[in-house]
């Protein structure tokens, strides 16, 4: 898979739309590649200091960050040591990545290794995978699919033969091309049989309208069961498919 990183904080200033650094490296295992594993990275808790302002812990350097007025933002910068701590959950589809040189990334949450942008450190970051929940039943067809809206992974079964809706963002997609295809053509014949058949219904009718004027209630229905078709066919044709990760 291809390596990704972004940046959180690029400095203070602009803390709301990058990413920043921060650090700690004792969730990560070093390989001899010059690769490490690292650790999925949650926002601390928070705390209140002696005068009720709300705090939290930076993850490098374990002092306390005020963070009064900065509530909006998903991340804030250390003033002594200038790393970045997390204090809200990454948005939708992303991650929280803590690099050993104290670099915060944030990635797709289905990345498989990221790159570390700093210049100083270029390491290649592999994640592991999200445990499954072992209290989670099985049952047949049931696989891991990542949803093509949000990226958030979710659990669907395969044999039911409809369309997914992800839990975490409601919208609907195609686990997999086949489905959402084969529902495209479908919808497309129908349609060029109804078109047939109004054509045949309006060379065969068409001298009689003056005399039955009822006829045009049925070009009209004809019509829109035709048109309803082709965009059924459309729709199935531009949906989004969600990928299918593997079985539990």
């Amino acid at each position: 898979m291809a390596e990704e990183s972004s940046p959180l904080i690029g400095s203070a200033q602009n803390a709301d739309n990058s990413v920043g650094l921060y650090g700690g490296g004792s969730d990560t295992e070093y390989f001899g590649d010059g690769t490490v594993l690292g650790a999925n990275e949650v926002p601390p808790p928070y705390d209140h200091s002696s005068t009720g302002l709300p705090m939290v812990t930076c993850r490098v350097c374990q002092t306390m960050i005020d963070i009064s007025g900065k509530m909006e933002q998903h991340v804030v910068k250390c003033a002594k040591c200038s790393e970045a701590t997390p204090i809200k959950n990454a948005p939708p589809g992303k991650k929280y990545v803590r690099c050993p040189c104290n670099c915060l990334l944030i990635c797709k949450s289905r990345s498989q290794r990221i790159a570390c942008p700093r210049s100083t450190c270029k390491r290649i970051v592999n994640l592991s995978p999200p445990p499954l929940n072992p209290s989670l039943p099985t049952a047949p067809g049931m696989c891991r699919v990542t949803c093509a809206h949000c990226s958030m992974i979710f659990l669907f079964n395969t044999l039911t033969n409809a369309l997914a809706r992800c839990p975490n963002c409601r919208k609907v997609s195609s686990v997999g091309p086949e489905y959402a295809r084969c529902r495209s053509l479908i919808f497309l014949g129908v349609a060029v049989l109804v078109l047939v058949a109004v054509i045949v219904l309006l060379t065969t009718t068409w001298p009689s309208t003056s005399a039955h004027p009822a006829i045009f209630v049925a070009y009209i229905v004809a019509m829109l069961f035709l048109l309803l078709l082709v965009y059924r066919s459309i729709y199935y044709c531009s949906m989004k498919v969600s990928l299918v990760d593997g079985p539990l």
